[in-house]
């Protein structure tokens, strides 16, 4: 039976088994595919703790993933900053201008979208997007855009960091190492073997599946907001990566890129298919997932999009599921 690998996004987590059961449960919500019952395995790659120094406290698990999003919002040590290089500090400055450009397009945006008007109330206002603005508050918005940064960062520049004093880590290091041991997992299961990447496990996935040495292949790739129609992300996957060649020859099948076109981690740019070609022909599927509320990164929204499920239903074999 299929194995489906994913690959989390920024902010803090609870640990890695109590984060997989909450994917699960949201996918499958609402009429969603129920994979375990489906007899779908899976994992979690976990990478939060590379970063955070513990995880989220293990009741918040209990709760959903969008409240479980905003717990993870912590206050973001700017200290690493000082250490940059000249060409660190560009590269930084560059992408975090585009990250709050978008993030303020987004506010605006979504202040006075037709879709934040649905179900409105007395007030104007869709009953949704006022508990999501209770949770997840301009600052804390702000917040996550300055973990992306960092976290991008860390990990593209394969920073020095240690989250606990006796744990030191190189970012890009550690994490590629639980990245390919994990998809190495997954190829020795029954197919097919589908990976999802939300954000920047998104970027993870795509750097293993195309740079890292002894990564396995798989079947199938979903991103789900990535960040890597970026120029600042594709600066950092070179020389491996070129538009004319971008897409990983570690994928058998389909790459396909969802994303909501008012999601500020893809920064204007959620595209794929014209910067990750193979052999100068555009293969990747970009397919527009409408969400709605003034958060649109959130993996919450990605896993109960019609289609996202659809899609990852067909690549798993699940039929109508």
């Amino acid at each position: 039976m299929a194995h489906i690998t994913f690959i989390h996004g920024i902010a803090n987590k609870p640990s890695a088994g109590a984060l997989l059961d909450l994917w699960l449960r949201g996918l499958a919500a609402a009429g969603g595919p129920d994979l375990p019952a489906a007899g779908v395995t899976s994992a979690m790659v976990y990478w939060a703790d590379v970063l955070y120094e513990r995880p989220l406290e293990a009741g918040l698990a209990e709760e959903s993933l969008e409240a479980l999003e905003a717990a993870g919002v912590e206050p973001v040590d700017l200290s690493w900053r000082q250490g940059e290089s000249p060409a660190e500090r560009a590269w930084t400055a560059e992408l975090g201008a585009k990250l709050q450009a978008a993030l303020a397009a987004q506010e605006v945006a979504t202040a006075t979208s037709p879709l934040d008007l649905q179900e409105a109330g007395p007030d104007g206002n869709d009953a949704r997007d006022r508990a999501e603005s209770v949770r997840l508050p301009w600052f804390a918005r702000e917040r996550l855009l300055e973990t992306l940064l960092r976290d991008a960062h860390h990990y593209l520049w394969n920073a020095a960091h240690s989250p606990r004093q006796e744990t030191p880590y190189r970012v890009q290091d550690e994490i590629r190492r639980r990245a390919v041991a994990a998809l190495a997992s997954g190829a020795g299961r029954p197919g097919p073997h589908v990976v999802v990447g939300h954000g920047m496990g998104a970027v993870i996935a795509y750097d293993c599946l195309k740079r890292a040495e002894g990564c396995p292949g798989v079947d199938a790739f979903i991103t789900l907001g990535s960040p890597l129609g970026l120029d600042e992300i594709q600066e950092k996957l070179k020389p491996a990566w070129t538009a004319h060649d971008g897409f990983p020859a570690r994928v058998r099948g389909s790459w396909i890129n969802l994303y909501d076109r008012l999601d500020p981690a893809t920064g204007f740019d959620p595209y794929c298919a014209g910067d990750f070609q193979r052999a100068g022909v555009a293969v990747v599927r970009d397919i527009h997932e409408p969400s709605h509320g003034r958060w649109r990164h959130s993996i919450a929204k990605y896993l109960s999009g019609p289609r996202f499920r659809a899609r990852l239903s067909t690549l798993l074999g699940l039929g109508g599921l």
